[in-house]
């Protein structure tokens, strides 16, 4: 399965995060020597997240505390990729969203206004604002013609106890009390990838997507034309490879193999 691919002429890797480089609030083993390779290689990267929660200074400062400098225009969250679509799709439109700050200062950034009396559409991400008045308040608001929009389509999410519900299972109630589907923007959404290419200038055949999930960062990938990366440093074992109908192009203990093969490949 493990096909020979030289990491050394890929142009762009475009790169999920937990369970890739973190788990929780602790570094992974050989994520500091991946990044620093992409860096030493003037590699075009971005690290691509599904949570919605966070803005790319967040993100960049939860890096920074664990020893790592990633700059900010390196990260990608679902909660752009949200913003971006309804930027595209409705220019100036108004939205009632439940979520944190990197989803409402993606909407913000990208002209869209706050209503909760008649927005156009009802925006679902990750949060602690999540609560019956708010899903109360979302659930009428799509009854009375507002679109619903989920940030990903992630049912959940690892903590370091557990796991923890994530947007799809955030977003179901408002779909099973309306009889509406909500449409999701995040990984595995073809756009979202596209995006990131487009950010990276990069073509899908000269580049990479890391991840550790098979439902969400390999198969945007593999349907993106990229290479794929599969890390068992997250939520994947070699078993469950076997329950999907798909393979990932490579698989790997984690992102360091990747920087080692590299190196290993150049002498």
């Amino acid at each position: 399965m493990n096909n020979i691919t030289d990491f050394n002429e890929k142009k762009g890797f475009i790169c999920d995060m937990d369970g890739v480089i973190y788990h929780g609030n602790q570094i992974l083993p050989g994520a500091a020597e991946f990044i620093n390779w992409l860096q030493t290689e003037k590699k075009e990267y971005l690290f691509l997240t599904n949570n919605s929660g966070y803005t790319p200074r967040e993100l960049n400062q939860k890096l920074a505390r664990m020893g790592l400098d990633v700059p900010e225009e390196h990260f990608y969250t679902s909660a752009l990729a949200t913003a971006e679509f309804l930027k595209e799709q409705s220019p100036g439109c108004s939205v009632f969203a439940i979520g944190e700050a990197g989803l409402l200062n993606a909407l913000y950034d990208a002209g869209i206004t706050m209503n909760d009396v008649n927005p156009d559409y009802v925006v679902v991400g990750e949060g602690r604002t999540y609560t019956l008045d708010t899903l109360t308040k979302a659930t009428n608001l799509v009854l009375g013609g507002a679109k619903l929009i989920g940030a990903n389509s992630d049912v959940s999410g690892p903590i370091d106890n557990g796991i923890m519900p994530a947007c799809r299972a955030l977003t179901a109630p408002i779909e099973m009390a309306t009889g509406t589907k909500a449409y999701f923007c995040g990984k595995p959404n073809p756009l979202m990838m596209r995006t990131g290419l487009r950010i990276l200038g990069c073509h899908s055949a000269e580049s990479v997507m890391i991840g550790d999930r098979m439902d969400t960062d390999v198969v945007s990938g593999m349907e993106s034309g990229m290479t794929t990366v599969l890390v068992l440093s997250g939520v994947s074992s070699r078993e469950t490879l076997n329950t999907y109908a798909y393979r990932p192009s490579i698989v790997l203990n984690g992102v360091g193999d990747i920087a080692e093969e590299a190196k290993r490949l150049k002498k």
